[in-house]
């Protein structure tokens, strides 16, 4: 039988033990052993086909993937265990009046959950929804449709849900708002066990994630103090769509299976963008990324194209949802897509020709597609009228250094703190956990690798086959490892320009610092720079160096003894407790509006953020 010449003959991946690993590790994906060609041998690998197919196999593989998916829970649950503890405690909150909890949604916050109270205190669902299609109390002098304005489905769901469930009397609405928000943490903490467990095909990697996420809790997120903003709801599902993509990107997926993630990856990308306003701006830099990763060959056509149809059906699924809010229409990720699709469609022969020819056609490819992009998305901006993104563009436009700007809200974000730069002491803590360092030699490694493939790719004679398929290249990438590559690339790019955006990369980041630690990739890359590129050696190092890193981690937070869950402040606003009631009293007619009204829509009406 002959072996792929690209893989080293001393790895343990052509043992029959390592073969047993490599099926548990699939995931529903065909067995790896089809990797290996047709031909001489046939007999041997019959043997270990039929070693991989007895029963006593299939029953360990479901009894290891049932271990990692509970003890994947087990951590996503003790991390909203943590952010709810956290909460409690910063605020006694179970101490609080009804009043005083409402109060402690501070700014947006505020705004969000009176919403959610607005629904509840309404006779019926159906008086509920046209109270909200109809506000004139949210902006002053005006009545506007809620539902179309802003990302407030959430809200409503919950409260429908609240209603359904018959459990006012055991538990308050406001109990409820907060644990489920506290109950999505655990949905992204699982997503991200699952990516670096696709990555690394160990769920010791996710183990690892887990780990990092709680211990780099004040950069990873800011839940227990923000419970309502639009990022707490739907950073979760951006989680899970990630996890999905990396399912969908694995080799050798059986077409059924495909078609079920493909619908997963529908679903995470449709909650995302139904649950925050920016989601326009966060798919613009995922289809960069598909972009890129279609234009050197990662991708074959077909996931491409998947992938941007997914963006396009959950963007349009949510302007249906919102009553057809031309913001949607007019963005550029839709114009992006629209042309790359375009443009893809009718220059053929893209992926023919020698270096010099491919690289010529990819470069007008994209001058091409970035120009039809700017031109559908102006002309589109005209005819719907469009202008209530122009602050976004300005902002970034200074941030760029292309001038300044006498845009209000535009200066407004460019005077707060949360949306400067990255500040270096963030460096300083992730290096306290021992993340930052496999996360720069991951990243480090695997971009030398991934210029070196790309370089092979355009080199090729254009075969028709990604980097991972072809047997007599040098230098191989399979494309979910690429995929999450770019991804923490250029949201790393993002969180450096914007502080605030640092929440969508960090998540992601101890998911890929975790696949470097566990994963054959990285460390195969490693060790035949040093000549030891043995099964024993790369078997010893992956499971050695997390188990090391666990335990120190360990021995390092072992004496704190969770020291952020005692009780370090009292919540006590008596001032402002007794300004609302003198409000309440001499209203009597807007009491049925909750207090925290008066925060959240004041603030809304300043224009102090949108998030």
């Amino acid at each position: 039988m002959r072996v792929r010449r690209g893989r080293n003959n001393n790895l343990d991946d052509n043992t029959p033990t390592s073969q047993k690993r490599l099926c548990m590790g699939n995931f529903g994906g065909k067995d790896n052993l089809q990797d290996y060609k047709s031909g001489q041998g046939s007999a041997e690998r019959c043997l270990k086909l039929s070693w991989c197919d007895i029963p006593v196999q299939s029953c360990w593989l479901a009894v290891v993937i049932a271990a990692g998916l509970l003890l994947a829970g087990v951590i996503g649950l003790f991390h909203a265990w943590c952010v709810y503890s956290i909460h409690e405690n910063l605020l006694w909150f179970s101490q609080l009046k009804e009043v005083e909890r409402e109060i402690s949604f501070r700014t947006e916050c505020g705004l969000y959950y009176s919403y959610y109270k607005q629904m509840l205190k309404a006779p019926s669902i159906q008086q509920g929804l046209y109270e909200l299609m109809h506000d004139n109390t949210t902006e002053s002098k005006r009545t506007i449709n809620i539902l179309q304005r802003m990302n407030i489905y959430q809200e409503v769901f919950l409260s429908i849900l609240y209603r359904i469930l018959h459990i006012q009397a055991y538990l308050e609405p406001i109990y409820f708002y907060i644990y489920t928000v506290f109950a999505l943490q655990t949905v992204y903490v699982i997503a991200l066990f699952i990516t670096s467990w696709l990555l690394s095909n160990s769920w010791l990697a996710g183990a690892l994630t887990g780990v990092w996420y709680i211990l780099n809790r004040v950069d990873t997120t800011r839940v227990e103090f923000t419970i309502s903003l639009r990022e707490n709801w739907s950073i979760p599902f951006l989680a899970l769509q990630v996890a999905a993509i990396t399912c969908y990107l694995r080799p050798q997926l059986k077409p059924i299976n495909q078609t079920l993630v493909l619908w997963l990856v529908f679903v995470a990308t449709f909650c995302f963008c139904l649950t925050w306003q920016f989601n326009q701006f966060i798919l613009l830099v995922q289809a960069l990324i598909i972009f890129t990763l279609d234009c050197l060959d990662f991708f074959t056509a077909e996931q491409a194209m998947n992938l941007y149809l997914i963006q396009v059906l959950s963007l349009l699924s949510v302007w249906l949802m919102q009553f057809c809010n031309s913001m949607i229409l007019g963005s550029l990720v839709l114009s992006f897509i629209v042309s790359a699709l375009f443009i893809r469609h009718f220059q053929t022969g893209l992926k023919t020709g020698g270096f010099v020819t491919r690289i010529g056609k990819l470069s007008l490819h994209t001058l091409l597609v970035f120009t039809l992009t700017f031109l559908i998305n102006y002309s589109a901006k005209r005819i719907l009228q469009l202008k209530s993104d122009e602050h976004i563009f300005k902002f970034i436009k200074v941030k760029l250094g292309f001038g300044a700007t006498r845009d209000f809200d535009a200066s407004l974000y460019l005077c707060e703190e949360a949306f400067g730069l990255l500040p270096l002491d963030t460096f300083e803590r992730l290096a306290g956990t021992v993340m930052l360092y496999p996360y720069l030699c991951t990243l480090s490694a695997l971009f030398i690798l991934f210029l070196l493939v790309a370089l092979s790719n355009l080199s090729s004679s254009g075969s028709g086959q990604m980097s991972w398929e072809t047997e007599e290249k040098t230098f191989r990438m399979r494309p979910d490892v690429a995929y999450n590559l770019l991804h923490t690339i250029f949201f790393g790019l993002l969180a450096f320009s914007t502080m605030r955006m640092k929440y969508l990369w960090t998540g992601h980041m101890c998911a890929f610092a975790a696949f470097g630690v566990c994963g054959k990739e990285v460390w195969t890359l490693y060790l035949r720079v040093l000549h030891c590129n043995t099964k024993t050696t790369m078997r010893l190092i992956r499971y050695s160096v997390p188990i090391v890193i666990l335990a120190f981690l360990y021995y390092k937070v072992r004496h704190l003894q969770l020291h952020f869950l005692v009780p370090i402040c009292v919540f006590c606003q008596a001032a402002w407790v007794a300004v609302l009631h003198k409000q309440s009293r001499t209203n009597p007619n807007r009491i049925r509006i909750p207090l925290c009204v008066i925060f959240g829509r004041f603030y809304h009406t300043m224009h102090i953020f949108s998030c």
